[in-house]
């Protein structure tokens, strides 16, 4: 059982956890259900299931993902602005490496029951 997010930057730390140890549906729960992930084509993928799709493209390249939190700024109790400055190294299709990072900006916000989901993510918006 993964455990849940308590705190806004908790989101970050177990979104790479879960990445690198290959759990999709790990990563899927930790967003909003109506959630969005901005894929680096800057499409939008809304919906769990949608997000399901992008994660596994991600996860199936086998990378080892790394987050550094370097600022988070709260609105009230519920909701949170995280700062994630990420960088990812994974293998190409052709087995060349990959060597990817990002500035990120994501809305976190506080559920009901008290633990914090991805409403928005995007990895690339501060690049």
């Amino acid at each position: 059982m993964n455990l849940p997010a308590r705190a806004p930057e908790d989101c970050d730390r177990l979104f790479s956890e879960r990445v690198n140890a290959g759990d999709v549906e790990g990563v899927v729960a930790l967003y909003e259900e109506r959630g969005s992930f901005v894929q680096r084509d800057g499409s939008v993928a809304t919906g769990r299931p949608e997000i399901r799709k992008a994660i596994a493209r991600l996860i199936a390249a086998r990378p080892f993902l790394r987050s550094d939190v370097a600022r988070v700024v709260t609105a009230g109790e519920n909701l949170a602005v995280l700062y994630n400055d990420w960088s990812l190294s994974a293998k190409g299709r052709d087995g060349d490496p990959i060597e990817r990072s990002g500035k990120a900006l994501e809305v976190v916000r506080k559920q009901p029951d008290g633990t914090w989901l991805f409403a928005i993510d995007d990895p690339y918006a501060r690049d």
